[in-house]
């Protein structure tokens, strides 16, 4: 033991280099204790495997967050205003006053309406229309960005509709041929009411990439849809899109200061709660879940120590005879535990950041060697498989892992630190 390593009094420095010298050599494999080192592997491969799936999964959540949170936002707004008591045909002012409140970044009059949708291939779907006028549809988030077909230029005047991706294939339609909106309440005769039916052209196919709605609405001129629905210089709603959504208390409280007419105001919370919390939810059990798998690992080291102690109580003897402390052993083994927890956490870390920077290119191409679709956007709503990596979560994981390691070395350790070297040495 070098004279280095002696503090004050004839202590061991605290980590001094024969502890780690002593610590690296224990946990190679030798032919005695091979066992030992196994274990410590299995304990190594576990936590990066726990490590990696826990960044991935995490990683997966928080994008279907975001993803869901942006499609779903950028097309239906923020906040949803309808009129009380009165016929909604003041929307003009009402949405010339919504545009000067602080934070509001437009304000939307839509009328909206089920209907039904079908082509000249005799298929159909059912939709909810949507009348707009022009500039609105091409301020729109979630559809002025993801046009694929046709133009929005000229759409008041074009008296045709937009309409999603998925919808357009669905009637195998594209730009230029027509389509027929059918509505059960339609015009008055003295028979009763009648149903409505009447053709469009499609003058725009857009993918907001979110296929519900790829799959549902359709965008047709303000003026049209008024006549359409019966709704005469009227509208059903001003949806509202601000800038911070969070802040959607302080937007209400202003609502009522600028406009004086009876209104209804819902906003995204509301029409979302349940689906966004569901989320949230799965979010955190799917955490305790893969945490299990990091507690089981650390569980591995504490038998891998208490074996490695067990199969070196000689050499921990000789050690303590030597002069080695107390302190010295206990360190030597946190050492070893800590040091399995640590590159466990590293190569979980590496692996879990390029398996989630890369996994719709995984997807991909899984998709193309098993010939099966992993991820049918029918189901999971989105068309690609979102990724975002927090930097904060990964921290709270890798901090997790490394306390889970320290904390499953301490038991072991302390035996270790524990033995009486002149006993150790007689039963020998």
């Amino acid at each position: 033991m070098s004279q280095s390593s002696i503090g004050p009094g004839g202590d061991t420095r605290m980590f001094a280099p024969f502890e780690w010298v002593v610590a690296a050599r224990y946990l190679r494999a030798r032919r005695l204790d091979g066992g030992v080192s196994v274990i410590a592997l299995f304990s190594f491969l576990g936590i990066a495997l726990g490590v990696a799936t826990l960044i991935v999964v995490m990683s997966v959540m928080n994008g279907f967050h975001r993803e869901l949170m942006d499609k779903i936002l950028g097309v239906n707004g923020h906040a949803f205003v309808q009129a009380l008591e009165t016929p909604f045909n003041d929307w003009e002012d009402v949405a010339a006053k919504m545009t000067k409140i602080k934070g509001v970044k437009a304000a939307v009059p839509m009328v909206e309406g089920a209907a039904g949708i079908s082509s000249q291939f005799d298929r159909q779907a059912g939709v909810l229309a949507r009348g707009v006028r022009e500039q609105d549809l091409m301020n729109l988030p979630g559809v002025a960005g993801n046009l694929r077909e046709g133009s929005f230029s000229g759409f008041d005047q074009a008296g045709g509709v937009a309409i999603g991706q998925r919808l357009a294939d669905t009637l195998g339609v594209r730009v230029g041929d027509k389509v027929s909106l059918l509505i059960a309440k339609g015009a008055q005769t003295a028979f009763g009411v009648t149903p409505r039916i009447k053709s469009y052209p499609v003058v725009a196919i857009f993918q907001i990439g979110m296929s519900e709605f790829d799959n549902l609405f359709v965008y047709m001129p303000l003026a049209e849809a008024q006549a359409f629905f019966n709704r005469e210089n009227e509208v059903t709603v001003i949806e509202a899109f601000v800038d911070d959504p969070e802040r959607m208390d302080a937007f209400r409280i202003d609502m009522d200061k600028a406009i004086s007419r009876p209104l209804m105001i819902t906003d995204w919370r509301q029409r979302n709660k349940t689906f966004f919390d569901t989320l949230q939810v799965e979010k955190n059990i799917l955490f305790l879940i893969l945490t299990m798998i990091v507690i089981v690992a650390a569980f591995n080291i504490i038998s891998g120590l208490t074996m490695l102690v067990k199969d070196k109580t000689r050499d921990i003897a000789i050690l303590r005879t030597m002069g080695a402390t107390r302190g010295s052993v206990l360190r030597i083994f946190l050492i070893i535990g800590t040091s399995i927890g640590a590159a466990g956490a590293l190569v979980g870390f590496l692996l879990g950041l390029a398996l989630a920077k890369n996994l719709d290119a995984i997807r991909v191409l899984l998709n193309q060697l098993l010939h099966t679709n992993i991820f049918p956007a029918e189901l999971y709503f989105l068309s690609r498989l979102p990724s975002i990596v927090e930097p904060r979560e990964v921290a709270v994981v890798v901090g997790m892992t490394l306390t889970l390691a320290i904390l499953a070395s301490i038991y072991p350790a302390w035996k270790a630190a524990s033995l009486d070297p002149i006993q150790a040495l007689r039963s020998e």
